[in-house]
């Protein structure tokens, strides 16, 4: 946005915790000229593992009776946790299809509100290559697209909603809070902390682990990936070095889940943390045991 030369109000927080609604309740408070047009979030950090409360913000700003766009950054989060466009007034919702829509990357996926549609008309921001109007101007003479499309990411995108709704959108944000919380058993389990400061703001797409001051994050996930053929996420910026990243999203299961901890045992091992093999993979299959229910489509 800054590049875009908007005026760009970043309101910092300590990396690991969420989005303070009082900060913005005081700032829309103070705004009577209504000069703030949009409050920008992430509903889900992935550097950190943080989800932030959307509908929480989204009372913030009905309270304040302030009229500004609320847009969300929602590349991790949309197709694997609670997400609900019309009831929390969303008015743009951006996703990519490599998260929890399981693609390759390469697509961007954008919904607007009729009040953001209304708002674009008489925007003084320049716009080019994703501009509103060239799509729905397409979408009206019905091809969809002003530029060649990527046919092959779009049929992806066919089957893998396919394979969501026949699952059941409700079933897979459940699916994906039972991963996230045996995830985060099998970290305590393994004597270490999660990144994210309080549980009201954990994810269950992505667990941020914090590793013990003597040990480096790259190592453990260079060794993974060198070793186990496991893929772990890097510490980012101000936590580089300092924790790994369990992604826990997508088209994945339990047992694959059971898999990837397991790797992370036998990697914690290698470094020299005096994990205890299984400790982690027991606490997570007791829990999975007792909360993962029978596949419906084969009862």
């Amino acid at each position: 946005m800054q590049r875009l030369n908007f005026d760009v109000d970043v309101v910092d927080v300590d990396w690991g915790a969420g989005v303070d609604p009082a900060v913005l309740r005081g700032k829309l408070q103070a705004d009577y000229n209504h000069e703030i047009k949009a409050v920008c979030v992430v509903h889900n950090e992935t550097a950190t593992g943080v989800t932030n409360d959307l509908a929480e913000l989204r009372s913030v700003i009905d309270a304040c009776r302030h009229p500004a766009l609320l847009l969300v950054d929602g590349v991790s989060s949309i197709g694997a946790l609670d997400f609900r466009m019309d009831e929390w007034k969303i008015d743009v919702a951006l996703t990519g299809s490599q998260k929890a829509l399981s693609l390759p990357t390469g697509l961007g996926i954008v919904c607007a509100s009729p009040k953001a549609l209304e708002a674009s008309k008489t925007a003084k921001s320049l716009r080019v290559f994703f501009d509103w109007n060239d799509y729905l101007r397409f979408y009206k003479m019905g091809t969809y697209w002003p530029y060649t499309p990527s046919s092959q990411l779009l049929y992806g995108l066919r089957a893998a909603l396919d394979l969501i709704f026949q699952e059941g959108l409700d079933n897979v944000i459940e699916r994906h809070s039972r991963l996230g919380h045996a995830t985060r058993l099998a970290v305590e389990a393994w004597g270490l902390k999660n990144c994210t400061q309080h549980p009201k703001w954990v994810s269950n797409t992505v667990t941020a682990v914090l590793v013990p001051a003597h040990i480096d994050s790259t190592q453990i996930v260079r060794q993974a990936w060198k070793k186990y053929n496991l893929s772990l996420g890097l510490g980012l910026n101000k936590v580089a070095g300092k924790v790994f990243r369990i992604g826990h999203l997508g088209h994945l299961n339990e047992l694959q889940l059971l898999g990837a901890l397991a790797g992370v045992e036998m990697v914690l091992k290698d470094v020299g943390y005096p994990v205890k093999l299984g400790s982690g993979v027991a606490a997570a299959s007791a829990y999975l045991m007792q909360s993962t229910p029978l596949i419906k489509s084969r009862m």
